[in-house]
């Protein structure tokens, strides 16, 4: 089944990459809007020799892991203490619904004011984007806690932190892993985002460069580089959570089948 499903992938990429070619080369779009594979292909190889494409790469990667770093454990932090606090979810849940649909990109003046083109400003996108994806799916984890589970801590005497070590940490990791992996998409987003709009130092500067420049090639040649970068990274996290879960039955049952 998987031989299957990887051979069925890799046929409908060749399809697109051919689609690509032939669009442009039988005029249907102009080439200087967008260029045929073969071009593109020439261009990723050139950027792969280029030394500044791998500054740009690593300062994207960067902005990127100190963000999702910084978000994830602020989110669980957070999300754990406001759960456990009596009271407090229903104190902070107003406050929590008015900021959390801010959309990121409009911090963007508010970065820029602060920070500058500097990283800073790339991350404060980062984390205010990620932290939400991981402190509600904490905050959801908690609330799963199964109610007799934990009065049977209680009865057998554990603490507060006890029972969120043995109790509601395993019920919760399973939103949390999913908060995570959701969490190291939108990071990458807003970190290209970021770089694109405010100028700070990655592969979206490099983007805008080559489109202000009329490097057609090297702009798709860049946008395909984002497009592997988000692939790897879902890969990635998606084998971190199932490592993470492999206690868990919804993952020992996609092991099974």
């Amino acid at each position: 089944m998987r031989f299957q499903n990887a051979a069925l992938g890799a046929a409908g990429l060749a399809v697109f990459l051919a689609l690509g070619e032939a669009v442009p080369r039988l005029g249907l779009v102009k080439e200087e809007y967008f260029p045929p594979t073969s071009r593109i292909a020439r261009a990723f190889a050139d950027e792969l020799s280029d030394s500044a494409f791998w500054t740009a790469l690593g300062d994207t990667l960067t902005g990127w892991a100190l963000g999702l770093a910084i978000a994830v454990s602020a989110g669980i932090v957070i999300g754990v203490i406001v759960s456990v606090v009596p009271y407090l979810r229903e104190a902070t849940a107003s406050t929590i619904e008015f900021l959390r649909p801010i959309p990121s990109v409009a911090l963007i003046p508010l970065a820029v004011l602060l920070y500058g083109s500097e990283l800073r400003s790339v991350l404060l996108l980062v984390v205010y984007a990620a932290f939400w994806q991981v402190l509600i799916q904490t905050l959801y984890g908690v609330q799963d806690v199964d109610p007799v589970a934990d009065e049977t801590a209680r009865s057998y005497g554990l603490g507060t932190w006890a029972r969120v070590r043995h109790v509601l940490w395993p019920t919760a990791l399973p939103y949390v892993m999913t908060g995570v992996r959701l969490a190291a998409a939108v990071a990458l987003i807003l970190a290209i985002t970021g770089e694109l709009v405010i100028g700070a130092p990655g592969l979206g500067a490099r983007i805008a460069v080559a489109q202000n420049s009329q490097a057609v090639p090297e702009m798709y040649a860049l946008i395909v580089v984002t497009g592997l970068l988000g692939l790897l990274i879902n890969v990635g996290a998606r084998t971190v959570e199932r490592r993470a879960l492999a206690w868990h039955q919804s993952v020992r049952g996609e092991v099974t089948v």
